[in-house]
């Protein structure tokens, strides 16, 4: 894997790329994309980071594995591709976006321009195999993404925590809420957008609280 990710990031996480687990992922990772179909495309598997600076963190969501169909997975967790299909959860995040503050300034599901405004959206498993949910789980991913909320925690504050579902709040839960804004609620997968997603009112949330840290609310 290419290390150079830019954004300020080379230098925080350079002790975790020199790691045995991530030395060994790196190898797995590799080989994957030589012997597979491996989503996102390999130049993209950091663009989360290249995208959204260190020191530019003003809100992170958290997804767990990037999609698995066709075209579908950017780098970036619940983004897709300019041209895909939006993915039922985006969906359900698009009208929740219009539920609470009444518009979406995006026309499709790439969601980098909330990156390049300081929203981080991160995976806990950076790559995936096409068609095989899960299947790059459990290799050093996991490790390497706790550490990336570790340094967050413990290097900026006055941050917005999106987490969404029982996995994402299980790898937040070391996040400090007397130091950040942490929002939680059910993942907005239609098998629970009903029971608790719809209504969260998140978007608006991270906005007053960014606006009361004065910062800029960022534009949904």
């Amino acid at each position: 894997m290419d290390l150079k990710i830019g954004g300020g990031w080379d230098k925080v996480l350079k002790t975790e790329f020199e790691k045995p687990y991530f030395k060994r992922l790196s190898l797995f990772v590799d080989s994957e994309y030589e012997s597979h179909e491996i989503y996102p495309p390999k130049i993209a598997i950091f663009r989360a980071f290249e995208k959204c600076g260190f020191d530019d963190v003003k809100v992170v969501i958290l997804g767990q594995d990037p999609y698995h169909g066709i075209g579908q997975a950017d780098g970036l967790c619940f983004s897709v591709e300019d041209g895909a299909t939006n993915p039922p959860s985006l969906v359900n995040i698009f009208n929740e976006i219009n539920k609470d503050i009444g518009y979406s300034t995006l026309s499709n599901g790439n969601l980098v321009k909330w990156a390049d405004q300081g929203v981080l959206l991160l995976n806990s498993t950076l790559t995936v195999r096409a068609q095989l949910a899960g299947s790059h789980q459990k290799q050093g991913w996991e490790e390497f993404t706790d550490s990336v909320i570790d340094k967050l925690s413990k290097h900026r504050s006055g941050l917005v925590y999106i987490l969404w579902g029982a996995y994402a709040q299980k790898k937040g839960s070391i996040l400090d809420p007397i130091k950040n804004l942490i929002l939680k609620s059910v993942h907005p997968s239609p098998l629970s957008a009903y029971r608790g997603f719809y209504g969260n009112n998140h978007f608006s949330k991270a906005n007053i609280y960014l606006e009361n840290q004065g910062q800029k609310a960022i534009e949904w």
